[in-house]
C-alpha cells in the first residue's frame, strides 16, 4: 500500500469515524478518537464481544467491495451483543492491511462500519493498524445493559419451553451460492437474486429483537452465524437440553428455495446449515411466545416458532417424513 504513511493514513481514517465516534452510547465517553485508549464510563453491566473477519474465509474481495466488508464486519460482532438482549455501546476495529489494499480501499472500509455504527447507536472510539498478508478485521464490541439479569445467555433453556427464530434463514448461504455460480442467477427474479447477496454481503445484526426478546422472557439465546443446527447445538450444549426443530416450519428468506432447486442442492442445507443470516435463535416458555412475537413485530421482524426443547441432550432436526438430519454448519477448527 502506497500513500501518505501510517500517521497520514490513521488521520484520514479518524476522520471518516468522528460521526460514528459521536454516536450516542450508554457509556458516556471522556477520551475516545485520537488518544491512546478509550476512557469511558458505564453504568449497569458491560457486555463485551470480539469478531473476525479473515479474506478467504468470511469474504472474498473479488465479489466484496471494501464498504461491504466494513459493514459486514461490525455488523457480526453487533449480532453477538443481540444475542445477549443487550445495547450496543461502543466499538474498537483492528484493521490488517495487505500489501495491495490501498488507501482508498481502507477510507471505504471505515465508511461502512461508519454507516452500522450510525445506524446503531455504536460509538467507534478507537483500534489498531497493521501488515498483514491478507485482508483481516477483528472488532471488539461493548454493549450494556441494566443489570445482569437482564442479560440472556445461552445456558438459561429449560425442557417444555419454545424454541424460535427471527425473520427469514437461508438468505445468506443463498447469496454465496449465487456470488460463487453468477449462472444460477438467470432462474431468479434479478432484484430477488440482489436481495440474497445483499444478505451475504451485508447482514444486519438484530439489535432491536434482541432487546424486546429478552424483555419478552426469553430464556437463551444465540445468533445465528455458523447455521441453525451447529447454533442450536451450542444452546443445547450450554442449557443441558435437548432441543427438537422441525425442518418444515424453517422461515425461508424468497428466493431460497428457487436457488436450492437450480443448483440442486436440499433447501435445507441453506435454512439448516447455511449460517451468516445473524437471525436470533430464542428459547422462551411457550406462555411467552404470543407477547414475544408482538415485541419483535413492532421492531419491523418476524418470530416463528420451529421446535421445543425437552430432557436430554443435542439436537434433532426432524423432517416432514419423520427423518432425522444432524445437526451442521460452519466449523472454524474442526476435530482431527
Amino acid at each position: 500500500m502506497r500513500g501518505e504513511g501510517e500517521f497520514g493514513l490513521i488521520a484520514r481514517l479518524t476522520e471518516r469515524l468522528r460521526s460514528a465516534g459521536r454516536s450516542p452510547t450508554r457509556a458516556p465517553v471522556h477520551f475516545g478518537l485520537g488518544d491512546d485508549a478509550a476512557v469511558t464510563a458505564p453504568a449497569g453491566v458491560t457486555v463485551t464481544s470480539t469478531d473476525a473477519l479473515v479474506e478467504g474465509i468470511h469474504f472474498r474481495r473479488e465479489w466484496s467491495p471494501p464498504a461491504s466488508i466494513g459493514r459486514k464486519a461490525l455488523a457480526a460482532a453487533l449480532s453477538d451483543l443481540a444475542a445477549m438482549g443487550s445495547e450496543p455501546g461502543e466499538a474498537y476495529v483492528a484493521l490488517g492491511i495487505p500489501e495491495d489494499f490501498d488507501e482508498a480501499a481502507c477510507l471505504e472500509l471505515y465508511d461502512g462500519i461508519a454507516a452500522v455504527a450510525v445506524d446503531t447507536g455504536t460509538a467507534v472510539l478507537g483500534g489498531d493498524l497493521t501488515r498483514s498478508p491478507v485482508l483481516m478485521l477483528a472488532v471488539t464490541v461493548v454493549g450494556h445493559a441494566a443489570s445482569p439479569e437482564a442479560v440472556v445467555g445461552r445456558d438459561g433453556a429449560s425442557p417444555g419451553e419454545a424454541v424460535a427464530v427471527t425473520g427469514e434463514l437461508g438468505g445468506a448461504a443463498a447469496g454465496l451460492l449465487l456470488l460463487e455460480r453468477p449462472d444460477l442467477r438467470r432462474s431468479l427474479d434479478a432484484r430477488m437474486a440482489d436481495e440474497l447477496v445483499g444478505r451475504q454481503l451485508e447482514p444486519a445484526p438484530r439489535i432491536a429483537a434482541g432487546s424486546a426478546l429478552a424483555s419478552a422472557g426469553a430464556t437463551a439465546m444465540i445468533d445465528v452465524s455458523d447455521g441453525l443446527g451447529a447454533d442450536a447445538s451450542q444452546v443445547a450444549a450450554a442449557s443441558g437440553v435437548r432441543v427438537t426443530v422441525e425442518l418444515e416450519r424453517l422461515p425461508a428468506q424468497p428466493g431460497v428455495l428457487d436457488v436450492a432447486a437450480a443448483a440442486a442442492v436440499d433447501p435445507a442445507d441453506l435454512t439448516s446449515a447455511g449460517g451468516e443470516d445473524y437471525e436470533l435463535l430464542v428459547v422462551l416458555p411457550a406462555a411467552r411466545v404470543r407477547t414475544a412475537a408482538a415485541a419483535v413485530r413492532s421492531t419491523g421482524s418476524g418470530l416463528t416458532v420451529v421446535g421445543e426443547t425437552g430432557p436430554g441432550e443435542g439436537v434433532e432436526l426432524r423432517g416432514r417424513d419423520g427423518s432425522i438430519r444432524p445437526p451442521a454448519g460452519f466449523v472454524h477448527l474442526p476435530a482431527r
